[in-house]
């Protein structure tokens, strides 16, 4: 489903000519708490960049929402995965900037910076694999959800819409509960047959059924 049979669907769905704008949002909300609610691999993006000797902090990307894991490759090549903690930790175990070395742990700083602690000894390549927002099928025409998933796409935009509208409760409820069946299945999908291998016990993880 791309964005014009979408919008085409919202409308003969709620017998409503909405303007393009508001039909916008109500994909983009719909898009959004898609999202936030369960993890798929075309959320995940993967960046490398450089750090610098002598400065602990390391800029995130502009479109970083939060991180699966950071890592360290030294010269040699060899991946470090670092350990998250707070800030108040790489603060206290390295309150000097001159206690430098191979970074082990890293922390959130602010929503534009990691902390990292030891301060790096050397000009280090990191990969950062992470979640973003990929871009709206608003935008872009098309998306992984429209393609692979298009039930909690309309399902989520028909939510949207009808809340706008004051719609019947008979209506709306129907819609949550078809919105609620797709979502279970795209959990099933995201947060359980694509994770099933996941290293990290503190990636979510659904029994696969």
């Amino acid at each position: 489903m791309n964005y014009s049979s979408l919008v085409t669907e919202i409308q003969s769905y709620t017998e409503n000519q909405f303007v393009a704008a508001d039909i916008n949002t109500f994909i983009r909300q719909a898009e959004q708490r898609i999202y936030n609610t369960v993890q798929l691999p075309a959320l995940r993006k993967n960046s490398t960049g450089n750090l610098s000797a002598g400065n602990k902090y390391l800029t995130t990307p502009n479109d970083w929402l939060s991180t699966y894991s950071l890592a360290v490759i030294n010269n040699t090549g060899e991946f470090t995965y670092l350990l998250n903690k707070d800030v108040n930790f790489i603060r206290a175990a390295y309150p000097n900037p001159t206690d430098q070395g191979l970074p082990e742990y890293y922390a959130l700083f602010d929503q534009n910076t990691f902390i990292l602690g030891p301060t790096p000894d050397s000009a280090y390549t990191v990969e950062l694999h992470y979640f973003y927002y990929p871009a709206s099928i608003v935008d872009a025409g098309s998306s992984w959800l429209g393609d692979n998933f298009d039930s909690v796409l309309l399902y989520g935009a028909l939510l949207e819409a009808y809340t706008f509208m004051k719609g019947e409760a008979d209506v709306l409820a129907e819609y949550q509960k078809r919105y609620d069946g797709a979502m279970a299945l795209l959990k099933q999908l995201g947060d359980a047959k694509n994770r099933q291998d996941s290293y990290r016990s503190g990636q979510v993880r659904y029994p696969v059924n």
